[in-house]
């Protein structure tokens, strides 16, 4: 074990308050924007007012979504105009995005969003049902720093302003680095100063432990929730992988390197803020206990013994891979008169809803003896333990430290020796020779945020806020028009499922308003998109995407019933084009 770092971070609330709940500072006006809760934020307000000072202290995370839900009274609007600042150094839509979900929680009232100046302040008029309008300037504290890839960010910074200080001291009107940004940009310092090896994987497992004080907040818009620990560790995440990416030469969209598995674990802690890298070997392969569900109706993601459990009851002959850490990879093959069909899901096994899912379709499938199909649950073992880990302490956090493998890759795009995790598709296919490769995925249920880096997650914009659930074709060149039949096709059978129809139209228009549009085609309701794409071994891979990270109950219920769905849609299709071809 190797420790890159482990250091006390003061917490920035309790400085302001030593510094000014003195009566030498009575009389002042104090704003500031701080990583910290309403309520923390009210009781520290009070502590400076028994010290004769004045103060209101906001979120510097997300301030415009705050200023509606802790300072605008909505009750009686009837009309909202946000000009959201346009700033030279961020991406156009940046703030527009930053505004999010706002749109759904002012349900029923009339918004209008428009591009305004570069000055990260937000210009809010409100008119309410009387005629009566009002305008308020939201200040958006944002500082350009030279991020890990020698790039410029405007990012979110605390912030302090001062006003009406005894003896005519100055006003003051500055960035405030809080806690939590200490605590990211430290551990970015200590990863870049320590010697790593020549060749990968740089460790079994870095490993980024933090307890810290910070929002979260749920909203009353489907999923959403504002979670500063969670985009801390979104933020540490992504910013290592490209890091390493960068060490090794990669380009920044590369998903080959293998850094090895990086795993930050954040938690809810009071007072200063702890953190500790380390360098650290894999244990024993555990699987963390979950409860049993009944695969039918689970209301979460089961356990990796029951999922092989489920498996083993079903016909066919196994195979199976081997994981990094050294869990099996299983999977059956049954073959029929029918075209062949490749299932897989738990390639990125923070998205849970596609193994029940695709169990759930593939048990009703093999019910028919001419169902010729090959099927893997889950493809990423270790990243499923790992995301069961981590909800021990976060359930409703998307935990991308389990998208990939513990080699720190996606397991597609993994070297061909040792073959690892990709040994059981590979297995699949030669032994089905499928033609048609159904990978079922998800992707976030709330709002996907890197404040330290410039708020957009860089590189999965288009994942940045949820949109309904998603299909993603890729065909090989010549098999475009097959592609896009099969495609109509499930689409078409999808419409049947209850509420899938509502549910996107409401996440799309949501989106669009936040993100400028959309990007995409919609066919049947569902967004869709369809490229040549001559990287899949099959000449057709249809990709789910439920926004399924982070979500339990019906709303589970429903996303492994829209997977499930799908899987059989896409089969029935698949064997009508093919059959008509003949």
């Amino acid at each position: 074990m190797t420790i890159l770092l482990d250091e006390r971070i003061s917490r920035s609330l309790d400085i302001l308050l030593r510094e000014w709940a003195r009566t030498d500072h009575r009389g002042a006006v104090i704003e500031a924007w701080l990583f910290e809760d309403e309520a923390e934020r009210r009781a520290a307000e009070a502590v400076l007012a028994e010290a004769g000072v004045r103060a209101r202290l906001r979120s510097a995370y997300k301030p415009l979504v705050h200023a509606f839900l802790e300072e605008f009274e909505t009750g009686s609007l009837k009309r909202v105009t946000v000009r959201y600042p346009v700033h030279g150094e961020a991406d156009r839509l940046r703030f527009l995005s930053e505004a999010y979900p706002l749109a759904a929680l002012l349900d029923g009232i009339e918004t209008v969003f428009e591009p305004g100046a570069a000055d990260i302040t937000y210009h809010v008029t409100l008119e309410d049902n009387d005629g009566h309008v009002t305008e308020h300037a939201v200040f958006a504290p944002n500082r350009l720093r030279t991020n890990h890839l020698d790039q410029i960010d405007l990012a979110p910074t605390g912030w302090l302003k001062v006003t009406g200080r005894p003896d005519g001291l100055p006003d003051l009107d500055e960035p405030l680095e809080t806690d939590i940004e200490q605590v990211f940009h430290a551990v970015m310092a200590a990863v870049a100063a320590h010697e790593w090896p020549d060749t990968e994987p740089y460790a079994e497992t870095i490993a980024i432990d933090v307890t810290i004080p910070g929002i979260e907040r749920p909203l009353d818009y489907g999923d959403e929730v504002m979670s500063t620990r969670e985009a801390l560790h979104e933020d540490f995440y992504f910013s290592l992988l490209e890091f390493f990416k960068r060490k090794s030469g990669r380009p920044p969209e590369d998903r080959s390197v293998q850094p090895g598995q990086i795993v930050p674990d954040i938690r809810a802690g009071e007072g200063d803020a702890h953190v500790r890298v380390e360098l650290r070997s894999f244990g024993p392969p555990e699987n963390p206990a979950r409860p049993e569900q009944d695969i039918e109706t689970a209301d979460a993601a089961p356990g990796l013994e029951q999922i092989h459990q489920e498996l083993a009851a079903l016909p066919g002959e196994t195979f199976e891979g081997i994981s990094r850490e050294g869990r099996p990879v299983r999977g059956i093959y049954r073959a029929g008169s029918r075209p062949a069909v490749l299932v897989t899901s738990g390639q990125h096994a923070n998205e849970t809803s596609a193994p029940v899912g695709t169990l759930r379709a593939v048990r009703r499938l093999l019910a028919n003896p001419e169902t010729n199909i090959a099927y893997v649950p889950v493809e990423n073992p270790d990243g499923y333990a790992l995301h069961g880990r981590l909800c021990e302490s976060n359930p409703r956090h998307m935990h991308h430290a389990a998208r990939y493998t513990s080699l720190g890759c996606d397991l597609e795009y993994g070297r061909k020796e040792p073959l690892y995790e990709i040994g059981a598709r590979n297995q699949a296919l030669e032994m089905s020779g499928a033609q048609l490769h159904l990978n079922f995925h998800g992707y976030p249920a709330h709002e996907w945020t890197r404040p330290f880096t410039g708020y957009l997650p860089r590189g999965f914009e288009l994942w940045s806020i949820p949109k309904g659930f998603f299909l993603v074709m890729r065909h090989h060149p010549s098999w475009g028009e097959t592609a896009r039949t099969l495609v109509e096709a499930v689409t078409t059978g999808l419409s049947a499922v209850p509420g899938l129809a509502e549910f996107n139209r409401r996440q799309v228009e949501i989106c669009s308003i936040h993100s400028g549009g959309t990007p995409y085609e919609i066919i049947n309701d569902i967004p869709c998109l369809i490229t040549a794409d001559e990287r899949h071994p099959s000449p057709l891979t249809l990709i789910t995407e439920f926004p399924d990270e982070t979500i339990y109950g019906d709303a589970y219920r429903f996303s492994h019933t829209v997977q499930m769905a799908t899987v059989i849609a896409a089969e029935e299709a698949f064997a009508s084009i093919m059959a008509a071809q003949v």
